[in-house]
């Protein structure tokens, strides 16, 4: 089985959407603006990259990602490695063709059959719809977190607020850096 990592920028108060700057989002661009640039505190980035055998992405995040990670040397390995993109309404003609190699799932069953298949691990970055419900239906195995030190409020968020037992997290790797920025990786724990 493969293994599936959910890789997030993350505020202290749980919020995911806009880090990088996207419109339409009051503290877009929260992981640059008012955190001081601490380069030892990506290291994870790129490791993912070099671990990582495929992607896997939500329609939103997929629309936002494959008109610029495609040309940014700093993603080149993500270009070549087989993507898989959870959409109801995207069709084939929807996709880029500039970024390899690029599979439509309709839904979590889906996901869960990608997971059955051979080869090593699926990354999922942004996609806070889709991680909550790949949470819910127990379908994600480890957390990579980059924990800013914000508090934003409003926002989308990684975690789902759905009634449901408790999940167990286990640390397995963990850095604070000084810029307040915590590296936090979890392994599910089944």
């Amino acid at each position: 089985m493969r293994t599936l990592i959910s890789t997030a920028f993350i505020s202290l108060d749980g919020v995911v959407e806009a880090p990088g700057g996207e419109s339409g989002y009051r503290n877009a661009g929260w992981t640059f603006k008012d955190v001081e640039f601490v380069p030892e505190a990506y290291e994870i980035k790129g490791r993912e990259q070099q671990e990582s055998a495929a992607m896997l992405l939500g329609r939103v995040s997929y629309q936002a990602f494959s008109p610029v990670w495609p040309d940014m040397a700093e993603f080149a390995e993500y270009k070549v490695m087989p993507k898989y993109v959870v959409s109801s309404t995207l069709g084939d003609g929807d996709l880029v063709s500039n970024w390899g190699e690029t599979t439509i799932l309709r839904s979590l069953d889906d996901v869960a059959a990608l997971k059955e298949t051979d080869g090593g691990p699926i990354i999922v970055h942004g996609s806070a719809t889709l991680n909550r419900g790949l949470s819910d239906a127990g379908l994600i195995d480890r957390y990579h977190l980059l924990v800013f030190p914000l508090l934003l409020g409003a926002g989308k968020r990684l975690f789902s607020d759905t009634d449901k037992d408790a999940q167990k997290l286990r640390l397995v790797e963990s850095e604070a850096y000084s810029n307040g920025v915590q590296k936090n990786v979890f392994d599910v724990v089944r």
